[in-house]
Formats: structure tokens, sequence, C-alpha cells
């Protein structure tokens, strides 16, 4: 695939620029799979999750990005998250909140790159508080203070922050340690099979209690099973995440 070759990350580009998907090599959309609040029997969010135009997954997607258009492409998925959440009636699901993933390598000057994304939500009437936004764990950070100023422009713009894949990337605790986000979740490869396994249970636990004394709230995903959930909502964890409730689906936000 070509690439093309873009002005530096460092001039801001406005919210018509970003939804201009021409600029990148590649076109893409997104899919959306629901965060399930186990308490009221309703979706707490949708997380957007970018696909391919043509049906591929998100790690080809992503296998498209480099250093020449990750700014780009991050900015872009903002804004295409927060048009087709709109567009599909997120807002209509009381207190429902859009989750999008980014890139903390992309983010230059936190308080420039996030004028799209607020363009965005005031174009589409899309309120800050039900943004939340997570960093994946799967991603090295190379600077974990730039990060932590971020997330500080995020609280900052109103937005809410989150932690995805917690337990299987680079920093673990010590992410944590540095910075509180109001979502932390915890990863598939701790909450499969855990109905059955002690291991895995003991550490769940453990997790809940931290963040039920930072006033974090956690969400499980990878949930595939009923006994996974009936489990993980015996101990305290109502938010959950997975194939169990409902599969990612294209530009649609799946009933659960």
């Amino acid at each position: 695939m070509p690439v093309t070759r873009f002005p530096q990350p460092f001039s801001p580009i406005g919210c018509e620029a970003c939804r201009d998907r021409r600029l990148l090599p590649f076109d893409f959309t997104m899919a959306f799979q629901p965060i399930i609040d186990l308490e009221r029997g309703r979706p707490a969010a949708y997380e957007a999750l970018v696909r391919g135009v043509n049906g591929e997954s998100a790690a080809t997607v992503l296998s498209w990005v480099d250093d020449d258009n990750r700014y780009r492409f991050d900015q872009a998925c903002r804004v295409k998250a927060i048009e087709l959440a709109s567009r599909l009636g997120l807002l209509n699901i009381p207190d429902c909140r859009l989750s999008i993933n980014f890139l903390p390598n992309a983010v230059y000057r936190p308080e420039t790159c996030i004028r799209a994304t607020i363009e965005a939500a005031a174009r589409y009437n899309f309120p800050h508080h039900r943004i939340m936004f997570e960093v994946t764990e799967g991603e090295k950070v190379r600077d974990s203070n730039h990060l932590q100023s971020i997330f500080a422009e995020y609280r900052r713009q109103g937005l809410l922050t989150a932690i995805d894949d917690f337990g299987a990337g680079y920093a673990g605790l010590n992410l944590l340690a540095q910075f509180q986000p109001h979502y932390l979740k915890l990863d598939m490869e701790l909450t499969r099979g855990i109905d059955h396994d002690p291991v895995r249970q003991a550490i769940a636990e453990a997790v809940r209690l931290v963040c039920l004394r930072l006033d974090i709230q956690l969400i499980a995903e990878g949930i595939e099973t009923r006994r996974e959930s009936d489990f993980l909502h015996r101990i305290g964890i109502y938010l959950q995440q997975g194939y169990y409730f409902a599969r990612p689906m294209v530009e649609s936000l799946p009933d659960c």
C-alpha cells in the first residue's frame, strides 16, 4: 500500500479535515460493542472499534498505520466514532457513553490534539461527559509523564478516561500508580474461565478492592460465558463486555 506523507502533526487540524479520510492512504469505518451495566440491565457505553470498509479486522487496519499517518488516523477515528454514534442514536440511550480508543504516541500537544474531538462533539451535540477515551496497555507508552498530561487535559475538558487491557500490557500497576482514570478495564486473559480458576479470582478481587479505594469503576472485558459473568457479578463487578452479551457490529449499535 503506498504511503502518503502529511504535514508535521504539530499543526492543528480541525473537524472538517479529520472527517476527510481521503487525506489518509486508506479508508475505515467503526464497529460498536456494548459495555453492559448488569445492575441497570442496559448498556453503560458502546466502544467504537475500527474496521476496514471491506470487512478488514482492527489488526489489519492498524497495520496500515505508521509514523507518517498516525496522527491523522488517530484524529479521524475520534471524529468518525462521534459522527457514527450520533447518527445511530447512542444519545437516545439514557446515560450511555461512547468509548473511543486512542493512540497515546499520536498525541503531541494534548490541548491542541483534542481540538478536533471538541469540534466534533459540538457539531453533533455530543456532551463531553458522555465521551470516554481508552488507552490500551498494548501500545508501549514512550513517556508516561506525557500520557499523564493527556489524561489531565481530557479531565479538564470534561471527558472520561480509561485504561484498557489492564494486566496484559507494558505497565500494569505502575501505570495505575502514576495516574488514576475514571475506568479500568480488566483484560480478557484475567476474566477468561475465571469461574473455575482460583488464581484469576483472587487477582480480580484484589483489583476490585484497589478500584474501590481509588474511586475507579471497574469493567470486565472478554466475557464469553454465563458462568464468567455470574462470578464477576457476585464479587461486585457489574460493568461487563464481551461476546456473551453482543459481538461488535459495523456501523450499528447491537441489541443486548
